[in-house]
């Protein structure tokens, strides 16, 4: 359903062509926190604890290389009893990352997600690390956009009192 192709390092995804106006861009959220692959996983749980976030994309030299999450933490940490202390980021980390663009629509990312069974979507555009796109976000954004459009369509005049 869906092509792969890596440029950089940076695996990116690309499906048929979808009529739908909305783009990853205008959901993902832009302040995204980086941490380095040699960093150690208790640096990286608190970070993640100070900003109350889910995931860090790892990076090397500011371009992304792979995102670590708090599932990576429990499996391959956790659960194989490797000290957070001595452990490193990069050792734990998923790669390839797998990445959408900020001009996709979102219904792509969402099938992409989805198939890939992803729950964050770093956006990449030519290896620059722009945003991240989250099943959080999508949900949030599709309240926001039922809100609105029930709110317009309250005012049409062929609706029903």
């Amino acid at each position: 359903m869906f092509r792969l192709h890596q440029n950089n390092g940076v695996l990116h995804a690309k499906l048929g062509v979808l009529s739908m106006s909305l783009k990853v861009k205008d959901v993902m959220v832009k302040n995204i926190v980086t941490i380095g692959a040699k960093t150690s996983v208790k640096k990286a749980v608190e970070l993640m604890n100070k900003h109350d976030i889910g995931c860090l994309i790892v990076v090397n030299k500011e371009k992304p290389v792979g995102i670590v999450t708090e599932r990576d933490m429990l499996k391959r940490v956790l659960l194989q009893r490797k000290d957070p202390r001595k452990t490193r980021v990069g050792s734990i980390m998923s790669k390839p990352l797998l990445a959408g663009k900020p001009q996709t629509e979102l219904r792509e990312a969402i099938t992409l997600m989805v198939e890939r069974r992803i729950k964050k979507l770093p956006v990449v555009e030519n290896t620059n690390l722009l945003g991240l796109l989250t099943l959080t976000d999508i949900v949030r954004s599709s309240a926001y956009f039922e809100h609105i459009i029930s709110s317009f369509c309250s005012r049409c005049p062929w609706k029903k009192a």
